[in-house]
């Protein structure tokens, strides 16, 4: 694992991608919130790294990872690198009932898939100002804004 930090507080982080590094990305982004006096925003970023980067871990999982994380005059921005050409889909919010939520007697079965994943892209569009995917060669940077 790599981590460089500029002058000014700037966060780029290369990493193999394992279940650790959401956590950990998250202790750095606080780290940075902190140093920069927004830690008010920490909330909503740890919740987007989180999502970012988990996809990224499931994209290209036990591959290389990057993550930064910068200041900008009025926002932070978070940008997660994986070398994944597959580019992220974000599920379409259905309105639930309480008829849709039913017991699964396999929920703690491990390996298993109830379907109800795929929520975290439409997470980080309802809490950043701005995000979006940038083609790389080979894979991809998903990058979120949160302004302050």
């Amino acid at each position: 694992m790599g981590i460089k930090a500029a002058n000014s507080g700037e966060l780029d982080v290369v990493c193999l991608a394992a279940a650790t590094v959401p956590g950990m990305v998250r202790a750095l982004i606080e780290f940075r919130l902190t140093e920069w006096g927004l830690l008010a925003l920490a909330g909503d970023v740890h919740l987007i790294a989180g999502e970012l980067v988990a996809n990224a871990i499931q994209s290209t999982l036990d591959r290389e990872i990057r993550v930064r994380f910068v200041r900008e005059a009025r926002a932070v921005v978070l940008q997660v690198w994986d070398a994944s050409d597959a580019m992220p889909v974000a599920r379409p919010v259905v309105e639930m009932t309480l008829d849709d939520i039913v017991p699964d007697a396999c929920a703690l079965d491990a390996g298993h898939d109830d379907g109800t994943g795929g929520w975290g892209l439409p997470i980080v569009q309802a809490l950043a100002s701005r995000c979006g995917v940038e083609r790389t060669s080979p894979g991809k940077w998903v990058w979120a804004e949160v302004a302050f």
